[in-house]
């Protein structure tokens, strides 16, 4: 079904990515927010771990109104996270230790402290300042109502009205205030969307990427890249989308079953426009002008996958998070369905398929997959909500990470998930710091549950995650037995389990390698099972034991595998669990 890419020389084609979200992976200063000194520190974790490359979310200068993602100078490092003197070290231990470094880039908005909307706001409508934003006159008699319906995906309005003429300012309602025009952000409104048709704002960003590239990164994730190009005339739309569950609108269109569709992809006059491409494809020649083969990577949440599959057209980006994969329910058929379909659809563009289970949006997958219905897609889990099973999530995060890591093509790893960390699902409201969570008046509990700072040593103080204890966000007791050095050494850990999946992959070659379907499980209800080169994955999503044929060996498993005492013993798989075998 899928021949691979044979002997490829580009390293992102089979790499596995590690995501660090940099507040919370490890404190160097003890100020309890994860800087990038104490990212520097733990280099050694993650060259043991065995990734080929690290993706560092937003770390420059920030009023952290969205934790990074409203940037207010795209050339500089927040005084929170350190300096570019410390991203310079950072980047420089990262290569001596072989590990790439990607960095993010977030081109659809600026934060509102950005010096560019400060310039917007101080200028006259019909400025060249405010032309690098969307800007535009109100409905109404008045302009008194949006320009148009659209709301933000944090909730409420995607626009928000400033005060007429220069030195403009929020509307508050106070006396006195002449309102004037509205500005659109499709997430808070500290983020204005940037306008994508001006030239200046297009030339800008070339130069920002040349700015990180000239200082050595090996590539881009970007933010909301289907974003960025909006329908000529902003039409009204009625529908409504939200960070997890994709579009809804009246009249949904679920997707052909064939296409791997789950209704995870966001659609709308703001999203998945063609122009955007335009803009992928300058991109990519301003990489392919330094040596190394630097890479972008769509953050895209666009579905059917054969559409997907045009953000990584050879002109144009290297990579594709595959969302479809991540919202797949935890059964044989759809994810049969969706892995089949992924690969089909970027074989036909020359691409590698992109793998993802977490990140630092979504409901961590030890938890989601242990929820009562593992489709679920919830933003965030409250006290108050029925709770995954711990044990279970655990097992089948376990099994499903082994899955993906079996496929040909790329993976991405969320920080912690080689420890099995849970979601903290038990947060109070009053530290919660998600603007989801604010915009929807509370009821989506949003996004900090998947960002908790990292557990490494059980026995210290804020469980070892910086030197005086503190942390941003308030960790579970739990973390206690999921710490790094709890783990470390231990036969059947979960962390020695990806270390092992790891060195497996890279010895047998599985990201550059084939996948056809194991014939006896072809149409399975309860096993999914693919040979890639020589090693079939079989994943056991079934109730019930699957019995393996005599005499094969078994490479990595998920959990414990169970084998009987008899003269010619058999292998047992139990359910919700994956192993590697030597193909026969």
């Amino acid at each position: 079904m899928h021949t691979g890419p044979g002997e490829s020389p580009e390293w992102w084609r089979d790499a596995v990515i590690y995501q660090v979200y940099p507040r919370s992976f490890a404190d160097g200063d003890g100020d309890g927010v994860g800087d990038l000194p104490g990212i520097t520190s733990k280099l050694d974790h993650l060259a043991e771990l065995g990734v080929d490359a690290v993706w560092l979310s937003p770390f420059y200068r920030s009023p952290q109104k969205d934790a990074g993602y409203d940037v207010a100078d795209y050339r500089d490092v927040d005084p929170l996270f350190g300096t570019l003197a410390d991203f310079d070290e950072l980047l420089a231990q990262a290569h001596a230790r072989g590990i790439r470094i990607i960095v993010d880039l977030v081109p659809n908005h600026t934060s509102d402290q950005h010096a560019w909307f400060q310039a917007a706001l101080a200028a006259p409508e019909g400025s060249v300042e405010r032309a690098r934003y969307v800007f535009r006159e109100g409905e109404g008699e008045h302009g008194e109502l949006p320009p148009n319906n659209w709301q933000s995906i944090f909730g409420g309005p995607a626009w928000t009205r400033v005060t007429a003429g220069p030195d403009a300012r929020p509307v508050t309602g106070a006396e006195g205030e002449t309102p004037g025009q509205w500005y659109l952000h499709l997430f808070d409104s500290t983020q204005p969307d940037l306008a994508w048709d001006n030239p200046e704002v297009r030339e800008e960003f070339e130069q920002v990427l040349r700015f990180w590239l000239d200082k050595g990164v090996d590539g881009f994730r970007v933010d909301v890249a289907h974003g960025m190009i909006k329908a000529d005339g902003l039409p009204d739309w009625d529908g409504t989308v939200s960070m997890v569950e994709g579009t809804a609108e009246e009249e949904t269109d679920p997707g052909a079953p064939e296409d791997g569709s789950t209704g995870a992809g966001n659609s709308g006059p703001m999203f998945d426009q063609d122009g955007v491409h335009e803009i992928y494809r300058a991109w990519h020649r301003v990489l392919a002008e330094y040596d190394g083969d630097r890479a972008l990577v769509a953050e895209a949440w666009v579905e059917p996958l054969s559409r997907l599959a045009r953000y990584v057209r050879p002109d144009e980006m290297h990579q594709a998070f595959n969302f479809s994969f991540l919202t797949t329910a935890w059964s044989a058929a759809p994810l049969r369905t969706v892995i089949a379909a992924s690969l089909r659809a970027n074989d036909e563009v020359g691409a590698p398929t992109t793998w993802v289970l977490s990140n630092h949006d979504v409901v961590r997958h030890a938890s989601r997959l242990g929820l009562a219905d593992p489709g679920l897609r919830p933003n965030g889990i409250f006290a108050h909500d029925p709770q995954p099973d711990e044990e279970l999530g655990l097992r089948r995060a376990r099994a499903a990470s082994l899955l993906m890591l079996g496929l040909p093509g790329s993976s991405y790893l969320y920080q912690g998930e080689e420890l099995g960390l849970p979601e903290h699902t038990a947060l109070p409201d009053d530290v919660r710091e998600d603007p989801a969570f604010f915009r929807t008046q509370g009821a989506e509990a949003g996004r900090d549950g998947c960002r908790i700072p990292l557990p490494w040593h059980a026995d210290a103080d804020g469980y070892g995650f910086g030197p005086s204890g503190k942390t941003w966000l308030p960790q579970p007791a739990s973390y206690a037995r999921y710490a790094a050095d709890v783990q470390r050494g231990v036969e059947g850990s979960t962390y020695e389990t990806y270390r092992t999946a790891l060195a497996t992959r890279r010895a047998e070659r599985l990201g550059s390698g084939t996948l056809a379907w194991v014939e006896d499980y072809a149409d399975s209800v309860d096993v999914l099972a693919l040979r890639n080169r020589d090693v079939v994955v079989l994943a056991n999503l079934g109730a019930e034991p699957v019995v393996l044929p005599h005499g094969v060996e078994v490479l990595v498993a998920s959990g414990p595998v169970l084998t009987d005492r008899s003269a010619d013993p058999q292998v047992r798989v139990p359910s919700d669990t994956t192993v590697w075998l030597r193909a026969l």
